[in-house]
């Protein structure tokens, strides 16, 4: 039997989507399972024992420095007649919403049977009501898609999987105090906790739990056009923490960020792509949300600590807030340990 599901959208998206891929392992162990992806988000599924093969296109926004999008889309045709001659038995479009791009994509591809969520007029053999996507975590949307075939389980935890060698090269601040992952890039302004917070809790946490720290942001310049990026603010805290053993860490490749993020022991960041990830390498987590749905897009499958303000906004989110929420992380995992 061969399987392709269709995953095109964000980091989390992709890494809330692994407890799909393994249950289709689980149920069918000897089939093909093959994963069409995007550059951005193809690294989450690196080393992952569920998938025999990663397909990655390029969106046209994701193209090089002086590539056409004419050079992309021809790239893209050139992967949808492979996989077109792959003659798959099933295709899953595994995101829950109407997606017509996805959608797209399965009818070039021409698998003998195709379920999403939509209608049959999509080209669906097994369409799932798209009132059905709204529902639960996002896992629990991904993993309703196979109902069709006679599955009907809770989601496992999410997976992902850090690269050995680049693990093995991170170095990491002295001490014998837990090693806390501090991400401090999110992508909406309703997400940003301010740096003279990020810095005054590692401090206290330094002092508490002799914690040491790696500081992760999204690279580049503030005012990037395609890409802004928090430098300024990592040097910032860079420069408040200066007398802490807290080492800069940052990742121009998805891979980096991962193995970093494997690396720690606790992480403190909030809702997103690093997120996720973190779940994915089963690190407990203190996470901030802003005006993004908790119950939708929480941590999957880990001790968690989830801080949401009324105001939807994480500066109304204290030190003290996140302190206290970090030392309930700790008793969580005290009792699970006992």
């Amino acid at each position: 039997m061969k399987i392709l599901i269709i995953r095109r959208d964000n980091i989390g998206d992709l890494v809330c989507t692994t407890p799909l891929f393994s249950a289709l392992r689980s149920h069918f162990p000897d089939a093909h399972i093959a994963a069409l992806v995007n550059s951005y988000n193809a690294p989450v599924l690196d080393g992952n024992p569920d998938v025999d093969e990663i397909c990655v296109y390029r969106k046209a926004k994701h193209r090089g420095p002086g590539e056409s999008r004419l050079a992309i889309w021809w790239e893209t045709w050139r992967l949808m007649r492979r996989l077109r001659q792959e003659c798959f038995d099933l295709v899953i479009v595994a995101t829950p919403g109407h997606q017509p791009a996805a959608l797209k994509f399965a009818r070039w591809v021409r698998g003998k049977r195709v379920i999403a969520y939509g209608t049959a007029a999509d080209g669906i053999n097994d369409p799932l009501p798209l009132t059905q996507a709204n529902a639960g975590h996002e896992t629990q949307a991904v993993m309703q898609l196979l109902q069709p075939l006679g599955i009907n389980e809770t989601p496992g935890p999410v997976r992902v999987m850090a690269n050995k060698k680049l693990a093995a090269s991170i170095l990491l601040p002295a001490g014998d105090g837990p090693v806390i992952a501090l991400h401090i890039s999110a992508r909406k302004p309703a997400q940003r906790w301010p740096i003279e917070r990020f810095a005054e809790l590692a401090q206290r946490l330094h002092t508490r739990h002799r914690a040491r720290f790696l500081l992760f942001w999204s690279p580049g310049a503030e005012d990037h056009p395609q890409h802004p990026g928090d430098d300024d603010k990592a040097g910032n805290l860079l420069a408040l923490c200066h007398d802490l053993p807290l080492i800069a860490f940052p990742t121009q490749r998805l891979e980096e960020l991962i193995a970093g993020l494997g690396s720690c022991d606790r992480v403190i960041c909030s809702d997103g792509g690093a997120m996720h990830l973190a779940a994915g390498l089963g690190k407990p987590i203190v996470c901030f949300f802003g005006n993004s749905g908790a119950q939708r897009w929480r941590p999957w499958g880990v001790p968690h600590e989830l801080l949401q303000p009324p105001s939807l906004n994480v500066i109304d989110i204290s030190v003290d807030d996140a302190l206290a929420a970090f030392e309930r992380l700790e008793e969580q995992r005290a009792v699970i340990a006992r």
